[in-house]
């Protein structure tokens, strides 16, 4: 692939436009002398993600022009080379990159460790490079230089097709992306499965998942205040739903067990009065983390008091350890989906009018009275989790929706297939079944913020590369292009957890994304 941008020594750019270059990666710059090579990547990149030839021979000689030092400078380059790669750290090589033996080693190293090896190369004006050359304290003969020149007019037009993934030529400002943002949507395909439908109609929900609000001067905690605040935006925002866990603690996969997880219903009740159009519900409860009466009469009582708002989502559990501090019976997958498929049946009854029974092996209810009624006939249900065989089927059988594990594009066609393929098999149509998908996000208006802000939420032993992907970090034009993607896949809603949201502010951001899929 080549990408042409203006020279880096254009002088007459209003606005810039930010070239996405994939993370992790392996950066080959590729340019004679004074092209302007390690002046861009001082400006993309941060010190610690550039190896140059010219700093390792300052280290190892005299100065960066000292040349008899040049083997044991490429020696060194080689060996931090290796080691940043196998940690799939993104790394860019400053050298001339002239020599075409040492691009497909450069190549190699990032196959092997699975990175993305972007080129970029700089066709900089004769004139300019002999003019920068001259400046300098130890200018390249002029002979010198043309020789680069000359090697780099023979390189630039076999650039292109040297077996980069990427290559650039003329770069402007850069910023990194996960690579799994920049790549397209590859749907797979099997004998069985059912073609999804292609759509750029897409919702929005908010999951919050965490409650750990700073406190402030004014009271003890911030939490209910905050959200409020919370909830009130992501109804300015466009958000259609507001989604709490069903945890008794914090999971180890947000934070630690001792944070603090406020139970949902309560939580949702008190944010129904504060709230007229968010739509309300658990993502998702364990079905044997309550009576499934009990959770009836709960929904129905959120769903009355919020004019209707309550979704009830449903899950066979997995979290074994608060089951088991808490006395619960830690049970088998097979008797917690048995007790899944039950509870989604009955719930509908205990909705409903008059006493029946419902008596399944796991769910016995002998009379099903709950009054008052929820306000939805029925309330809508969305079975939560990833199973093909029998979670998937459970929510293609019973359910309104499915929330899928899964957030690759590869891993959301297939989930998607099977989903829709049980659909066809129970002779249901498959449209009528809305599937979402759960993302962690990270949000900004730009690359620059964007990266500050991975900063200040990533862990001191986490790698920002490596944050950035697992939690999508990516502005609003590269977020609302990885959402079209999943819209054409078959994706109904994302429901979105902004990692580290502490407060309103990143809710209200959002909205950028959410306007570009409202209805024209």
């Amino acid at each position: 692939m080549r990408v042409e941008t203006e020279p880096p020594d254009s002088s007459h750019r209003d606005k810039p436009v930010e070239q996405a270059i994939p993370t992790p990666a392996l950066v080959v710059l590729v340019g004679p002398s004074s092209a302007g090579k390690s002046t861009w990547a001082q400006a993309n990149f941060k010190p610690g993600q550039i190896l140059s030839t010219d700093d390792f021979r300052a280290y190892l000689g005299a100065g960066p022009e000292d040349q008899t030092v040049g083997t044991e400078a490429f020696t060194l380059l080689d060996q931090l080379l290796a080691t940043r790669a196998a940690q799939k750290l993104t790394t860019v090589v400053d050298t001339l990159g002239l020599d075409a033996k040492r691009r497909a080693a450069y190549r190699k190293i990032a196959e092997l460790n699975g990175l993305a090896c972007v080129a970029v190369g700089f066709d900089t004006a004769a004139n300019i490079c002999h003019e920068r050359n001259a400046a300098k304290q130890f200018p390249l003969t002029k002979a010198a230089l043309n020789r680069q020149l000359k090697q780099w007019r023979e390189t630039r037009d076999k650039l292109a097709d040297d077996g980069f993934d990427l290559t650039i030529i003329n770069p402007g400002p850069t910023r990194q992306v996960p690579k799994k943002l920049t790549a397209v949507a590859q749907r797979t395909e099997t004998s069985s499965a059912v073609e999804a439908p292609q759509s750029t109609t897409l919702g929005f929900d908010l999951v919050i998942s965490s409650f750990d609000f700073p406190a402030t001067d004014l009271a003890p905690t911030s939490t209910p205040t905050t959200l409020l605040a919370m909830a009130r935006a992501a109804e300015r925002a466009g958000f259609r739903a507001l989604w709490l866990m069903d945890h008794f603690r914090q999971i180890p996969q947000i934070g630690r067990a001792w944070d603090p997880m406020l139970e949902p219903y309560t939580t949702l009740a008190y944010l129904a009065a504060s709230t007229k159009t968010l739509r309300l519900g658990t993502l998702v409860s364990n079905v044997e983390h309550r009576n499934v009466g009990l959770l009836a009469k709960t929904v129905a009582t959120l769903d009355v008091l919020s004019g209707g708002r309550a979704e009830c989502g449903l899950g066979a559990g997995w979290f074994d350890d608060e089951l088991a501090a808490y006395g619960y019976p830690v049970n088998s997958n097979r008797v917690r989906l048995d007790t899944l498929a039950e509870a989604v049946q009955a719930l509908p009854v205990l909705w409903g009018p008059g006493s029946k029974s419902f008596v399944g092996d796991q769910v016995k209810i002998p009379e099903a009275l709950a009054y008052p009624r929820p306000l939805q006939d029925p309330v809508p249900i969305l079975v939560g989790g990833g199973g093909e065989q029998r979670t998937l089927r459970i929510a293609a059988q019973y359910a309104q929706a499915c929330n899928i594990i899964g957030s690759d594009p590869a891993t959301v066609a297939h989930k998607v297939s099977v989903v829709r393929q049980h659909c066809a098999d129970l002779d249901r149509d498959p449209d009528e079944l809305l599937i979402t998908t759960l993302n962690p996000i990270i949000h900004a208006r730009s690359g620059r913020e964007l990266d500050a802000l991975i900063e200040s939420l990533r862990p001191a032993n986490r790698s920002a590369d490596a944050y950035a992907a697992a939690n999508h970090a990516a502005t609003t034009d590269e977020h609302a292009a990885r959402f079209s993607q999943l819209a054409e896949l078959g994706i109904n809603r994302v429901c979105v957890a902004l990692t580290g949201n502490t407060g309103p502010e990143r809710i209200e951001a959002f909205a950028d994304v959410i306007e570009r899929f409202k209805p024209s």
